[in-house]
């Protein structure tokens, strides 16, 4: 991943519009309209369009933009983004890991420090770690050589909790890390990556009745957290 470090001078602003486009166009790198991305970072769409256009145009452009059809990454583009995002998690497995940061306080340490670490404090993280393939809060880290680890792309399918429409047993795939309550809430459950969950009723309007493990203990979980858990159906 090395050549694309810091290519076209990248910032964290640029990094940021990055992950946000890898994120939203999925596993199939789908074209990703200016709306979401807007609402994905919380800014104002004329300014999302005005820095699509930059980046297409930059002497290595970072994006394929056309207007009214949305933008991709380009190569360049996308080894850089998946180069940030690989520092993310392995700077929250390491905050959560070895320095003992509350799960809640990882995502935003990250966030802050994923733009700057070299080439060899990324590696001295990677293996004191033991080269994790995923972080704590059960997301797939990318490989150095800048590709997703094979068991994210494959077949297998894994839906959100908050798209359940009937009781049934689950494994917990992973949770989102981008609001640092509802984090606290899904921990307090002991809703965690590789956890067996069961959801005991069907969904109603307020949410669902969820068990972890062999525990008999019953959380209630509202539909707003559990947009925030992802996760497999077992064979019953």
């Amino acid at each position: 991943m090395a050549a694309s470090r810091r290519a076209n001078g990248n910032t964290e602003s640029v990094d940021n519009y990055l992950k946000a486009i890898l994120y939203l166009g999925g596993p199939e790198e789908d074209r990703v309209t200016i709306k979401a991305l807007a609402e994905r970072l919380s800014v104002a769409p004329a300014s999302v369009t005005n820095m699509l256009q930059k980046l297409a145009v930059s002497p290595v452009p970072l994006v394929q933009y056309e207007r009214h059809r949305g933008v991709q990454l380009s190569a360049s583009g996308r080894r850089r983004a998946l180069e940030v995002l690989r520092h993310h998690r392995l700077i929250e497995t390491f905050l959560y890991e070895v320095l003992d940061y509350p799960i809640d306080e990882v995502h935003e340490e990250a966030e802050r420090l994923e733009h700057f670490i070299s080439e060899r404090f990324e590696e001295r993280i990677a293996a004191k770690l033991g080269h994790p393939k995923t972080d704590p809060h059960g997301n797939s880290i990318p490989t150095l050589e800048g590709e997703m680890p094979e068991e994210q792309r494959s077949a297998r399918e894994s839906i959100l909790l908050a798209d359940v429409v009937e009781s049934g047993t689950f494994t917990i795939e992973s949770v989102s890390d981008r609001n640092p309550r509802n984090l606290l809430l899904i921990e307090a459950c002991g809703i965690a990556p590789g956890a067996r969950l069961r959801v005991r009723k069907a969904p109603s309007q307020k949410g669902y009745s969820v068990s972890v493990g062999r525990s008999p203990k019953v959380f209630e979980i509202s539909r707003k957290v559990a947009q925030n858990v992802r996760i497999v159906r077992l064979s019953e």
